[in-house]
């Protein structure tokens, strides 16, 4: 018996995370391409924005309420437990979900597209475009904000996510199967693991959850001063 046989399929990522994950994946190349092209591509890099604002809106519930190893709790690490994934020293039974260093990735991830999110909409071109809360601002933090958003906060996502990608690679040569895992959900353990819930009744939650994080997204963009 080959050892692929031997081993238990798990779902470790339900179907919600997973279409997170790639719309989140798309807008921010969509969100990459329209910035740098400017003018009136800036149309659209306002659309993927509150596109993106509802995701991570959406991802901030899910992660308390989402299956077992999309919520936060599943990959909270301790200094030590990183300094030692670090070292190399493994944990005998390693969780399906996030490794150590996996975990500070996406905590990494998280933290500046928010920023770079809550920046954008307090942003001014003093041209012809700017973000829907900027008029609830001082100029100085408007100030402030444009220029993290324009020439600080695109720098560090770009430079995460080139990370990301070459962290996928390696991982890739050494025979973990991240990607398609994150297209079907499953992945398949040598020992046995708790499965996420990913069933009919988590789905048109997080449907709902998702429809109500697109509504306050669409509230924040109904902000903008009719001016605009």
């Amino acid at each position: 018996m080959s050892s692929q046989q031997n081993l238990i399929c798990v779902r470790v990522w339900d179907l919600p995370t997973r279409l997170f994950h790639w719309s989140l994946a798309i807008c921010f190349v969509g969100l990459v391409i329209t910035g740098t092209v400017g003018n009136a591509a800036l149309i659209f890099h306002f659309r993927f924005g509150y596109t993106m604002l509802a995701l991570l809106l959406f991802r901030l519930v899910w992660g308390v309420l989402g299956g077992r190893w999309s919520r936060f709790s599943s990959f909270l690490f301790t200094p030590k437990a990183t300094l030692s994934y670090l070292k190399g020293q493994l944990p005998a039974d390693p969780p399906p979900g996030h490794t150590p260093l996996g975990a500070l990735s996406v905590w990494a991830l998280f933290f500046f597209l928010i920023a770079q999110v809550a920046t954008g909409l307090v942003s001014d071109d003093e041209i012809s475009f700017f973000g829907p809360l900027s008029h609830f601002v001082s100029n100085a933090s408007v100030g402030l904000a444009t220029n993290y958003h324009t020439n600080i906060g695109k720098w560090i996502l770009l430079a995460l996510v080139l990370v990301h990608l070459v962290a996928i690679v390696v991982y890739s040569c050494r025979k973990h199967r991240l990607v398609s895992a994150m297209f079907h959900g499953d992945k398949h353990l040598p020992n046995p693991a708790p499965s996420s819930r990913d069933d009919t009744f988590t789905r048109l939650l997080a449907l709902v959850i998702f429809a109500l994080c697109a509504a306050t997204a669409y509230w924040v963009s109904s902000l903008m001063p009719p001016a605009f």
